[in-house]
């Protein structure tokens, strides 16, 4: 396969589990055992993982892919991220409010007032939840990506998101704490 058009992650590979070549993955779907509903998986090379066995185990699931044979092809791909081309997931089964987290990615973060503030680059999640980075607006109309931030991904921070005009509506950390202290006057 060719590279995807618009890949989106949906797994990272750990480490083996046992010596048959089955590895421990951490999944990014909403049900772990899903994984193996979304057909083959890619790198980002575009090699196929096609799942043959998929298990739970604590906060992984255990899987075998039909490519990898034994724990030595299977202690390579440590860390290898696994995608899947947009045009495979199921939008129709998505709630109202819900969305995929990687179409936040390129939508434009502006102020309450609809003002500029960057641009979305990525949605990282270090284990405390989804966070935002955003790219700041420059003064030439351009994004900083090396004066990148980051910001929480909740309704506090991002009360709306309209995917029709490409755009999202951060509210500042300063302004959040502001607007507590204002409460905390009353």
């Amino acid at each position: 396969m060719t590279k995807s058009v618009s890949p989106v992650l949906m797994a990272v590979i750990g480490a083996p589990n046992g010596v048959r070549g089955a590895l421990r993955v951490k999944t990014y779907t909403g049900d772990p055992l899903a994984l193996g509903d979304y057909g083959t998986l890619y790198d980002e090379g575009g090699n196929p993982f096609d799942i043959t066995e998929i298990r739970p185990s604590k906060n992984v699931v255990i899987v075998s892919f039909e490519q990898v044979k034994d724990r030595r092809a299977a202690e390579a791909l440590n860390g290898v991220e696994l995608f899947v081309d947009r045009s495979q997931l199921p939008d129709d089964e998505l709630d109202e409010d819900e969305f995929f987290v990687a179409d936040l990615v390129g939508l434009a973060a502006v102020d309450e007032a609809g003002e500029a503030i960057g641009k979305v680059i990525a949605v990282p999640n270090y284990g405390a939840g989804d966070l935002l980075e955003i790219a700041p607006v420059t003064p030439g109309g351009g994004f900083a990506r090396k004066r990148a931030f980051l910001v929480a991904f909740s309704r506090t921070t991002v009360p709306a998101i309209d995917f029709d005009a490409g755009t999202l509506t951060l509210v500042p950390p300063g302004e959040i704490e502001a607007r507590g202290d204002e409460a905390d006057d009353e």
